[in-house]
């Protein structure tokens, strides 16, 4: 329903004469609200309890697209905990019309909170936080992507929050779900940026769900969306372009909330690892964890009950908590309402667990603030630096290493510049509006964006440093992630304005050598995957070895091939984008991180 379920504290609206006054066993009382898919209306049990009803529209009933989505959503619903969410009751997805029952949530949502009293205290900022992190473990543990959280699917009930409608929910199975080819739900101010720009058949993972949580957090905290703008298409752009305003967060949340809105879904943490980062924070903050969850076991549950290990940078492995699922059920039974016996019971062994837990937090605090900077940066995709480089930008060359060399880099050559490109240093912003072109640092790495299919470079090192003769053997390392369709990134070595030099064209599906030059570009040799196409969002290092006249690829850490060229003998490195694919799919966007260079000179 694209999240406009109301089972939230708000006024009851009085039937209508086309509204139903019995579904099943319900009786139906008043509207809470309608969405995309119908309406969600008050209903009483015989047992005279509320309940709240979902129902899909008279006209989509008979449609058997959404009818197999309401199916969808009733099993997804069923797979999470109901701590987090509104529990699913009751369901009969073959009654005309269909319909859903789940527990009504006596509580606002958080949207209609702080449009009526601003932001939230700091105290109740951590809280929702928590909370809402704690109900993305479960959801993910439960095997599902909710792909539309934002204020007003979280509801402020007694205990935790809860974020509910998942309406348009996937498996983190990577199924593409409901969606069809040029079609996007969801809420744009909250959602990623690797969902813009794509056909409908690409693959999210629960770092959607990330992003959104940040969002989220940050409009709870400072009552802006935190990529606001006064259209659609524009927050897409800020989204994918610019940094998010969290102006007002305390420190600790924002850096937080800065890595879950990186650009890169690969840079985000975990649900679970931003559970444990909130909880963390607490100790280090002073409060009694102990104390503070004591009122709530669900939460507790959570934590102890979260995926315990993450195995891929896209949030697509998990150890799940509540067991192995299906990721589409074909024909769901109505659940039976569990005995709360058994339910109180489990929490209280896990919440024992998590006592240990909260008792080990302050060890574990200690631990993080030594790894502050570390654990700062957010998982990244595999690199290596030099013992003693600064992680952000190396003053100088660095001693030859101890350890093996990064695949590439050539027998006696020492680090001479280790950038991840966070911020302002070798490499500088600029908005090139001459050249519809701009390269922004970002927390996530150097993002470049050129509204037209021509090449342009960023400004970069112009010492030495980067600047190697014919018979300097050197190698450079960076990742590279192409964040629209038909971008390619560019990667110029033995390079000058003068008489121009070679260029990497780092593409979806492969990897070109061309020279570039005032005469124009002539490609020497192309790399290709195998007839794969990597998707967009995708972190690559990209490794270049430059040995003589020999120039050899690396993708991954794996050898992609050799070509030998004397045209060029002398220039810097340079990063940028290079010529589209395609004329017509502008704008054309691509980041770079995590650069180093290594010479033997």
């Amino acid at each position: 329903m694209n999240g406009d379920e109301a089972t939230r504290a708000q006024p009851v609206l009085p039937l209508r004469p086309k509204d139903p006054v019995q579904l099943g066993r319900y009786r139906i009382v008043g509207r809470l609200g309608e969405g995309g898919m119908g309406s969600v209306y008050l209903a009483e049990r015989p047992d005279g309890g509320p309940v709240a009803v979902k129902v899909v529209r008279a006209d989509l009933a008979d449609d058997v697209t959404f009818r197999n989505r309401f199916r969808s959503e009733v099993a997804r619903a069923r797979q999470v905990p109901p701590f987090c969410t509104a529990e699913v009751l009751d369901a009969d997805p073959d009654h005309d019309p269909p319909y859903l029952v789940v527990e009504y949530v006596d509580g606002p949502s958080l949207a209609d909170v702080v449009q009526a009293r601003g932001p939230l205290t700091p105290a109740n900022l951590h809280g929702l936080a928590i909370g809402v992190a704690a109900a993305l473990t479960a959801i993910h543990g439960a095997g599902v992507i909710h792909r539309d959280l934002k204020p007003s699917n979280v509801l402020l009930a007694l205990g935790s929050p809860k974020v509910i409608d998942f309406g348009i929910a996937q498996g983190v199975d990577g199924a593409t779900g409901h969606t069809t080819h040029g079609q996007m739900v969801g809420t744009v101010a909250y959602m990623a940026p690797e969902r813009f720009g794509t056909d409908g058949t690409q693959v999210l993972t629960a770092a959607a769900d990330v992003f959104a949580w940040g969002a989220v957090v940050a409009y709870a905290g400072t009552g802006r969306i935190p990529f606001f703008a006064d259209s659609g298409p524009v927050m897409a752009v800020r989204i994918l372009t610019q940094e998010p305003d969290l102006d007002g967060l305390e420190p600790t949340l924002r850096e937080l909330v800065g890595q879950a809105l990186a650009k890169d879904p690969t840079q985000r943490p975990t649900a679970r690892a931003l559970l444990d980062r909130l909880l963390a924070s607490g100790s280090r903050r002073g409060l009694d964890l102990t104390e503070t969850l004591a009122g709530e076991p669900q939460l507790l549950a959570a934590a102890a009950g979260a995926p315990l290990a993450v195995g891929t940078p896209a949030n697509t492995t998990r150890i799940a908590a509540f067991g192995p699922v299906d990721a589409e059920p074909a024909s769901p039974a109505v659940p039976a309402v569990r005995p709360a016996t058994s339910w109180w019971s489990r929490i209280t062994t896990i919440a024992l667990v998590l006592l240990l837990l909260v008792v080990a937090a302050g060890v574990v605090g200690v631990y993080l603030s030594r790894q502050q900077h570390t654990a700062a940066s957010g998982p990244t995709s595999p690199t290596n630096s030099a013992p003693g480089s600064d992680p952000a930008h190396s003053a100088g060359p660095s001693t030859s290493p101890s350890v093996a060399l990064p695949p590439g880099v050539p027998p006696g050559a020492h680090q001479v510049l280790a950038d991840q490109l966070a911020a302002a240093g070798n490499w500088q912003p600029i908005n090139d509006g001459g050249n519809k072109a701009s390269c922004v640092l970002q927390g996530s790495g150097l993002l470049v964006t050129k509204q037209d299919p021509f090449t342009y470079r960023c400004p970069g090192p112009s010492d030495l440093r980067t600047t190697f003769e014919g018979r300097t053997e050197f190698a450079i390392l960076v990742d590279v992630t192409i964040l629209r369709p038909d971008s390619c990134a560019g990667i110029w070595f033995r390079f000058t304005d003068a008489a121009g030099g070679y260029v990497v064209k780092v593409c979806q599906d492969r990897y070109e050598v061309v020279t570039h030059s005032p005469g124009g570009i002539n490609r020497l040799r192309a790399f290709t995957f195998d007839g794969a196409r990597v998707p967009t969002g995708t972190r690559t290092q990209v490794a270049i070895s430059v040995r003589g006249d020999n120039i050899t690829l690396y993708r991954n850490g794996k050898q992609l091939g050799v070509l030998a060229d004397s045209t060029f003998p002398r220039g810097r490195v340079v990063l940028g984008i290079s010529e589209a694919d395609s004329q017509d799919r502008p704008p054309y966007v691509v980041s770079f991180a995590n650069i180093e260079i290594w010479s033997t000179a």
